[in-house]
């Protein structure tokens, strides 16, 4: 496996290859928050991403909030290699746009490499929503409505478009 799709792997196999460091949090959440270590930083050795969590006066619940978002880290910024040419909607992207309702639910893997497909694609396509929106039987404003659902992958089309000399795109929000 020259490069393993970190996305799929089972929770314990992710965590595996990363440092967890556990630190107490600051700011407000009484005597309990300031005298434990709950807060939780990841370390993906790998890719050399980082996600935490501190929300929650549980370890444990940080652990999986921080683990989340590191999957979330992994489908956002190591976009897939597509050939436009033969290339072809996957059966799960097009059942993420045909069933989206107004949030993304970044908990499940399936939602996670459908959103990576997309933004590979939109990297592929360089910035450009129409050519996207085309591509996938979308219409424009809907491809914006999902993208901008989720304030980090938004950063991200923002990012791919400057990439290419493009403006920043606006949400309607």
């Amino acid at each position: 496996m020259n490069n393993p799709d970190y996305l799929l792997l089972e929770d314990d196999v992710l965590l595996s290859q990363c440092t967890v460091h556990c630190y107490r949090a600051s700011g407000p959440g009484g005597q309990k928050r300031n005298k434990t270590s709950s807060a939780v930083r990841l370390h993906h050795h790998p890719t050399g991403l980082l996600a935490q969590a501190e929300e929650d006066r549980s370890q444990h619940v940080n652990r999986q909030h921080a683990l989340q978002r590191l999957r979330l880290k992994l489908a956002i910024e190591q976009l897939l290699p597509i050939s436009i040419t033969e290339y072809h909607v996957s059966p799960e992207l097009a059942a993420f746009l045909n069933s989206f309702q107004r949030r993304l639910n970044m908990k499940s893997v399936t939602v996670l490499q459908s959103l990576r497909e997309l933004l590979s694609l939109f990297d592929v396509l360089r910035g450009v929503v129409h050519e996207l929106a085309q591509l996938t039987g979308q219409s424009t404003a809907g491809l914006v409505k999902i993208l901008s659902a989720d304030e980090q992958v938004w950063r991200v089309v923002n990012h791919i478009r400057q990439k290419y000399g493009l403006k920043n795109l606006h949400s309607n929000d």
